[in-house]
């Protein structure tokens, strides 16, 4: 049976998979059994794993490292290029779910829903009426990233009659207005929704600039990575009014967040759930094995990273 690595847990339907088709070992495997890292053939992961290089180099047979997910900016991907390891991940099957997150987040905070919900569960509606939220039809939106996800958030958004922007690496002729400069974009916008890839390209995109630049109204949305804003600058921007507020599902240190945001009430925070859905998880499981199952018998993977 071939030898995988698994580095991080998954559910028990998905754990029953894999080892009904190879034979997963742990980290601690290896320590144990210095020889097995010659049998190891894959890695199998989730996008939220550390895959260290130097775990990597330990792995002289390594083939594949299959991801279950769309990040892959926590895989060594240059040491992977070198020594011809196929990286591959699972996009397009969780777009939706990202999009439904993020434009369900972005309403529930300008609405104030959590607020609302306390609002009533305590009473207080007898005496008094709920104050006025903010809608978000014909706000200006941009947003950072427009990739598969994007794109999905943009047709979404579309239908709420906003005015959409976007930043990219380039102009992708869209029906939507292109800004290659993201300072620009935060200075027109009303609300910021990040959701372009990690990595070390990206870190600290937002800073205090984009920040600054969003205003005291502006709302940002982060739906993409933690390592995009600087949080420590993001923290001091919403505690200072400098930032209307703010939609976060990821964050630096997952899952340990900054505690000066619990006591911020223009801030709705989720723990990573983005693709959170039954019916998403079991395709992006599903993609992960089809993935590895592909790459043993026929040579190629269906995703691999480009």
């Amino acid at each position: 049976m071939i030898e995988l690595l698994q580095v991080g847990s998954f559910p028990p339907e998905v754990q029953a998979e894999l080892d009904a088709g190879f034979s997963c070992l742990q980290v601690e495997d290896l320590e144990r059994d210095p020889a097995s890292a010659a049998r190891v053939r894959g890695i199998v992961t989730r996008s939220n794993q550390h895959v260290p290089a130097e775990l990597v180099e330990r792995l002289p047979n390594l083939e594949i490292i299959a991801t279950n997910g769309v990040g892959y900016d926590l895989i060594p991907l240059a040491l992977a290029a070198r020594r011809g390891i196929v990286v591959a991940n699972t996009p397009d099957v969780l777009n939706a779910a990202v999009a439904e997150l993020c434009v369900g987040s972005l309403l529930a905070l300008l609405r104030r829903l959590p607020q609302a919900d306390r609002f009533v569960r305590e009473g207080r509606w007898r005496e008094a009426q709920f104050p006025l939220a903010t809608s978000l039809a014909g706000k200006q939106v941009g947003i950072v990233g427009l990739g598969r996800i994007g794109k999905e958030i943009a047709r979404r958004l579309d239908a709420f009659g906003v005015v959409l922007a976007y930043h990219g690496r380039s102009d992708q002729n869209l029906d939507w207005r292109y800004q290659p400069d993201l300072l620009a974009l935060a200075r027109e916008v009303d609300v910021l929704v990040v959701v372009a890839p990690g990595g070390p390209e990206t870190a600290r995109l937002i800073d205090t600039r984009v920040l600054d630049a969003l205003g005291p109204q502006g709302i940002l949305v982060n739906v993409a990575r933690g390592s995009l804003v600087d949080q420590a600058a993001l923290v001091e921007a919403l505690q200072g009014g400098r930032l209307g507020g703010a939609a976060l599902d990821v964050f630096d240190d997952e899952p340990h967040v900054d505690e000066r945001l619990f006591g911020l009430d223009n801030v709705l925070l989720t723990p990573h759930i983005g693709s959170a859905t039954a019916e998403t998880r079991a395709a992006m499981a599903q993609l992960m094995l089809d993935n590895l199952r592909s790459w043993f018998s026929t040579g190629k993977a269906l995703t691999p990273v480009a």
